[in-house]
């Protein structure tokens, strides 16, 4: 039983970073050093973006776990790192590990859906300025990039197909910044559309994708790379569509 509820702590552990965002490597490193920390020297950790197989031994049945939903929420990764050292230092139990992991694993996103629309407009406003816009564009920006960046949740959790999400979400970021530039809310739709298209652009596939890469992980690191590139595919081809439609 014991046994048991070491290979079942340490999917959960790996399982919740997985879904968060974190790297292939640092989940298998983590799910391996609790399970060491347990005595279980020999253990064996595989993970894909879509996936988790965790073994006691190299001779051991294999558990696995499959990963549907993949979010960005780095404090519950970090969360989990916590535990993790603590497990390694002495300091919390088998049974408390698994009590600490389920607490974490049942808690809803960090910020909450407003938080994030606020981040996401306020972030298109402050890039449309870094990239040499001007003042006048900012507010537009902000409107354009917090309407698309909602837009991009509510399409994800209607059609469960990213790529169509972020498509959809750039033809009205396009659109959008179209109409502010046309009714004189802004003055260059180029400025609007870059910074607008920030919150949407894949940075964290694409640093995750060239760490596993580093890592060793050719598999994951590939997978995420072309998960990236398909994104912003998505995005470009979304706002192109609108420009050769308008212009």
């Amino acid at each position: 039983m014991e046994q048991e509820t070491i290979v079942k702590v340490c999917l959960l552990a790996g399982k919740i970073m997985l879904q968060s965002g974190a790297e292939t490597y640092r989940v298998e490193d983590t799910m391996v050093r609790i399970a060491q920390a347990f005595k279980m020297q020999n253990a064996q950790a595989y993970a894909t973006p879509t996936a988790i197989m965790f073994a006691v031994d190299m001779t051991a049945s294999s558990n696995f776990v499959r990963i549907d939903e993949r979010a960005t929420d780095l404090h519950k990764v970090a969360e989990v790192n916590s535990i993790s050292r603590y497990i390694s230092t002495g300091e919390l139990s088998l049974i408390e590990a698994r009590d600490q992991l389920l607490n974490i694993d049942q808690q809803q996103n960090s910020f909450s859906v407003w938080l994030q629309l606020l981040a996401a407009a306020f972030a298109s406003g402050c890039f449309t300025i870094m990239f040499q816009g001007s003042w006048h564009d900012f507010i537009p920006a902000m409107i354009v990039g917090g309407s698309a960046f909602c837009l991009m949740i509510y399409f994800h959790k209607l059609l469960k197909i990213r790529f169509f999400a972020e498509f959809l979400a750039a033809v009205f970021l396009a659109f959008t910044a179209f109409l502010m530039v046309v009714i004189n809310l802004g003055l260059d739709i180029d400025k609007i559309i870059i910074g607008s298209v920030m919150p949407l652009v894949p940075g964290l596939l694409i640093t995750n994708a060239v760490r596993d890469l580093m890592a060793g992980h050719l598999v994951s690191g590939m997978t995420k790379g072309i998960e990236a590139i398909l994104t912003a595919f998505a995005i470009g081809a979304g706002v192109a569509i609108v420009l050769l439609l308008v212009y």
